[in-house]
Formats: structure tokens, sequence, C-alpha cells
């Protein structure tokens, strides 16, 4: 089963914007409420049966069952007939809105996430339609239950053979859109360990370094427009809550905000398929990138998004039949990638990586990459055949074989106060692209 997920803007009409208004507002209290009862069952049962909680708590009978989403679905059901302003909502979109809270819920427990929070008037930004109507696509306007026909920008056509699962109505600062599920019936295998391996180093120096000696830098979304985000944040502190002018001023920060979402995602694809260009294998390091974002340097963690890259470069792999695999991270700066010896442990202030054993030397952000790219094969068992210089190279892929000596990306002589001489390799396969390079080769 193939799934994916495609974003349309809509053109609501006023109607149909105050009803999405609404809905989502009605959304939000059946959130509320379902979270209150949760809450007020769990700490009816937190204190000891000898003693009193310091503060006031609703007390629950003991043999009152906990509020999962069937009897909060069937709560849904009765309280309808008391308040009849929850029947202008479609049944289905209450329901996932409990179902969403129960999968909130049971992550708190099973992932280690914190408790699902309240949601106000600006955090309930989305309501799903789990099924639509008989052919409820057109090329000017798209047909949601209760709202009928609403015009949209298909930006592009829907693949042949999909269908609509679901659809998710979306608020933003630049107005509503929609998220189709599209599914197909159909088995589609993992692209196979092929073509020429690429290892991805990804750090705050250099946002991505590959095992071909390819530096990237990391920009700075956030922090370019940090200036006008922190002035317009500033104002906000002066303006009454609830008034028309600090909503207008919200909508400014979020506009913003979304500028710079927008632009990240656009550079993270455009980065994807510029490093599946010419490779058949792509390795990059096994990291929990939450934890980047606990430390000193979480605000620029944040702002370079690498577990979004991460999930954008696989999806592109998987597209454009390029095989994708993460790789064990540990100690890869303290392995020499050309003869596998142990180098030490480096401190960030050291950049290069020199290797006292082959005497191996290259920026240190490359050398990791290249470990990252020999552990991926040793991984898949790769086996292929490389021609260097028009002779045939059977066997498994060295780092010499791929890259050539890679010499010509550590610092040069002079900075290493070594002398040198000019000569010229021919390599076809030198960074995965053929011709001549200068090497600078130290003379012993």
């Amino acid at each position: 089963m193939l799934t994916m997920t495609y974003e349309y803007k809509l053109e609501p009409t006023a109607e149909q914007i105050e009803s999405i208004e609404q809905t989502l507002d009605i959304c939000r209290s059946v959130w509320n409420f379902a979270l209150r009862q949760r809450k007020d069952w769990c700490a009816s049962r937190k204190s000891p049966i000898n003693a009193c909680s310091i503060q006031s708590e609703y007390i629950i009978s003991a043999d009152e069952p906990f509020p999962n989403y069937h009897k909060q679905a069937k709560q849904l059901t009765q309280a309808k007939k008391l308040y009849p302003h929850l029947k202008t909502v479609h049944s289905q979109v209450l329901q996932q809105t409990l179902r969403t809270l129960d999968r909130a819920w049971d992550d708190m427990k099973a992932r280690g996430f914190g408790l699902p929070r309240f949601k106000n008037k600006y955090r309930m930004r989305s309501f799903v339609f789990p099924q639509l109507g008989k052919d409820p696509i057109r090329d000017d306007g798209i047909k949601f239950p209760k709202l009928g026909w609403v015009k949209w920008r298909q930006s592009r056509p829907i693949p042949f053979g999909f269908q609509v699962k679901q659809a998710r109505i979306v608020r933003k600062a630049s107005g509503y859109f929609v998220m189709l599920s599209l599914q197909l019936n159909v088995n589609v295998s993992s692209p196979m360990p092929h073509g020429h391996p690429r290892g991805l180093d990804l750090g705050f120096d250099k946002f991505v370094a590959t095992s071909d000696a390819e530096e990237i830098k990391r920009p700075r979304f956030e922090i370019t427009l940090q200036r006008k985000l922190k002035l317009l944040q500033r104002r906000l502190k002066n303006k009454q809550k609830g008034s028309n002018n600090r909503h207008k001023l919200n909508q400014k920060i979020a506009r913003l905000h979304q500028r710079i979402s927008d632009t990240r995602k656009d550079w993270h694809f455009k980065l994807a398929h510029h490093l599946c260009d010419g490779a058949g294998m792509i390795f990059v390091e096994d990291i929990n990138f939450v934890s980047w974002q606990r430390g000193m340097l979480s605000k620029q963690s944040a702002d370079a998004g690498f577990g979004q890259f991460v999930n954008i470069l696989e999806w592109v792999c998987f597209r454009r039949d390029v095989y994708f695999a993460k790789v064990n991270k540990d100690g890869t700066s303290q392995t020499c990638p050309n003869c596998g010896a142990h180098t030490g442990k480096k401190t960030l202030d050291i950049r290069f990586h020199h290797c006292d054993e082959c005497g191996y030397r290259t920026t240190r952000d490359v050398a990791a990459s290249q470990v990252l790219r020999n552990r991926g094969l040793n991984a898949v068992g790769q086996t292929v055949v490389e021609n260097v210089c028009g002779l045939e190279a059977t066997g498994s892929i060295g780092h010499d074989t791929l890259v050539g000596t890679g010499r010509s990306r550590k610092p040069n002589s002079r900075e290493l106060g070594i002398p040198s001489l000019k000569v010229t390799e021919h390599s076809e396969v030198a960074r995965g692209r053929g011709g001549c390079q200068e090497l600078m080769v130290p003379i012993d």
C-alpha cells in the first residue's frame, strides 16, 4: 500500500470560513472537555487512601472506569441531545478529535511525550474528514461534508489510480489549506543497494558534509529575520489581551514564522534532490535530534531542522530509487576512513583529521562522512566493479577507489608547514565525477 499526502490551497467564501471557524471552535471544546475528564480521573486517584490532597480534587467513584476513547465517543452521542450545536459539525470530525487525544495520551506513556495541552482558539488549527463523498474532486473545487464545494488551487494533479482516503483542513497564517491522504493499492519494494555510495555527516559548522568531499554551509533561516521577529514580539507585550490590535499583530508574527518554515522546507527538498544526484546509496548517522534541541545549541538546532531534513531525504530517496539507510554514529570522528585506525578523541575546536598510521588528511566532517559510508557498505555487503583510470578493480569499495586520495580537501601544506609539490591525478571516479584533479602531495 503506497500512501502520499498532497497539500492544496483553499479559497473558501465568507460563509465557508465562518463554518470552518465554528467547526474548529467546537472541536476545541470537545478536546478540552475530554482532556479535563481524563485529568480529573487521574487526579482523583493520586492521593493515598489514608490522606487527603492539599488541593481540592474532584471526587470520582473508585469503580468508575478510565474515560478512554470508546467511552468518551459514547458520551459524545448522548451529549448531542443536550447540546444541539454539536450536531452542526460532522460526527466523524468530532470522533477524530477524540481519537487524536487518545493517541496523544498513549504517546505520553509509551513514547515519553509530554501531557496533552488544553487548546485555546489559536492552538486548535485543523480537523479531519476521515471519509469524503462520491467523486469529491473537481478541477475547480473539492466537496466536504456539511461544507459543500470549496474552491481550491489545484497546483498539481492527483496521480492516476490514487484514491482520496481522508482530508485534513488546516488553518495557517496565510490562509486555509487541505491535506489529502492518497492511497494506491500496490506493493512497492524499497530501493536495493546499488550504484555510487554517499555518506552524510550533519553538524552545526557545516549543515552536511558528504563522503565526496562536498561541504554545504548551514543557512540561518530564523536568524536572518530575527531582528524583525524580535521587534514584532516586543510590540506584543504592550497590546491588551483580547484586543483587535493584538490579534492583528499575532497574525503578522504567525506569517513571519510561516515564511521561515516554508523557506526551510523548500531548501531541504532542494538539498535532498541535489544529494541524490549521481548517488545510488545514501547513508546517514542514526541520531536522536530531539536531544540536540535540549542543549546550549537548541535554537540553532531548531533553526536548521535536522530531523525534518532526514525525513525529507528518506522520502526523496524512495522517489528517486536511491537506497537509504541509517548507520551507527558512535566514534565517527575517532576513526580513520582510509585505514580504519583509531585516531583518538578530538575536541570540537579540532576541525581537521590527520591519521598517524597512514598519513591521511582531510577535514573532520568529510572524514566522518567517509566513515559512515564505509560502515553502510559493510552493513549491506555491497560489492561492485569500479573503473579507476581505465582499469577494472573488482571487489569491496574502498576509500581510495571512490574519492582518490581525498587530499584536495585537506588543509594545504603551507598551513601544516610541510613542503609539497603539485601533481595531477587522473581519476574517473574521484569525487563521483570524471576529469583531473590537482593534489597537494607532501614530500617526506
